[in-house]
């Protein structure tokens, strides 16, 4: 059971099986607490490995279908729909997301393209 004793910013500066005068009650699972022990949640960050994965598996079909390899019909109807459904979300929130560079070509008429296919 650890009191926790916070930092002006709010971290934990010390943890105390004990209660300190000061320090909060904080269950030994909290996210404050794993933090400050060096134990990161498991779940979380297999989670969070999840969520990376999905997106490597999706850019991977959408290779494949600019490729030819695959058609997107050529997936089970379950499938289709949810890769569907996350690419519009993705174009939802790239809408709504903030744009610092949009209108600018950062310089791109200036570029000068050269055919290396010679080398």
């Amino acid at each position: 059971m650890p009191y926790a004793l916070r930092t002006r910013d709010g971290l934990i500066a010390s943890l105390h099986r004990e209660p300190e005068p000061g320090a909060e009650f904080l269950p030994p699972d909290h996210p404050d607490v794993m933090a400050f022990l060096g134990r990161e949640d498991q779940a979380s960050r297999f989670a969070s490995m999840d969520a990376g994965l999905v997106r490597v598996l999706e850019d991977l079909v959408d290779v494949l279908i600019m490729r030819n390899v695959i058609r997107i019909t050529d997936l089970p109807p379950e499938a289709q729909q949810k890769l569907f459904d996350r690419k519009h979300f993705r174009d939802r929130m790239h809408k709504h997301s903030l744009r610092l560079f949009e209108g600018t070509n950062f310089g791109a008429d200036d570029v000068i393209h050269t055919d290396f296919g010679n080398l």
